[in-house]
């Protein structure tokens, strides 16, 4: 059993390589989406915004357990920017499947928002997903192939969900 996800929080690269890492991922692909420009490249995407598709099992890892990471990985915060990357195509959103992933995506936020560890308040679009253009094979998999390549992702250790009690 699998299930989809569908993020961006900046660039991809970044991204892609620390969510790969978590338990449950079966597996991960960059590319373009929430824009509209069909067939997106690197050179040509429009709006859509540089994103992540996440297949995973979400009997080892649940679609809130993956929203949790995203937001420690990236700032929700900064509005079109992710360090120095700065424009529309690296803007926070998350593009939502099903009614599920939509609540989901709305609970995670709010519990963000009233947790007072982020520095400001969330700005994450949350947007039923579209189309998904997969990025070019040089963006796939890159900080695996250049080890010390560029990234503005890292997991940032203040930026923590207290553990939820377990429902009754």
């Amino acid at each position: 059993m699998s299930a989809r996800a569908v993020l961006a929080g900046g660039c991809f690269w970044g991204m892609q390589d620390l969510i790969r890492k978590r338990a449950g991922v079966v597996s991960t692909r960059v590319g373009y989406t929430g824009g509209d420009v069909p067939n997106a490249t690197y050179r040509n995407h429009g709006t859509h915004a540089e994103a992540i598709e996440i297949i995973f099992d979400p009997t080892q890892v649940s679609y809130r357990d993956l929203l949790e990471l995203f937001f420690q990985i990236h700032d929700p915060t900064t509005l079109n920017r992710q360090g120095n990357d700065r424009g529309l195509s690296y803007r926070s959103a998350i593009y939502c499947v099903d009614e599920e992933q939509r609540q989901v995506a709305h609970d995670t936020i709010a519990d963000v928002n009233a947790s007072g560890l982020w520095p400001g308040p969330v700005v994450t679009e949350v947007e039923p997903v579209g189309d998904f253009w997969e990025a070019e094979p040089e963006h796939q998999d890159y900080l695996e192939r250049i080890p010390n390549g560029y990234t503005c992702h890292f997991p940032r250790p203040d930026w923590v969900l207290p553990k939820r009690a377990a429902a009754e």
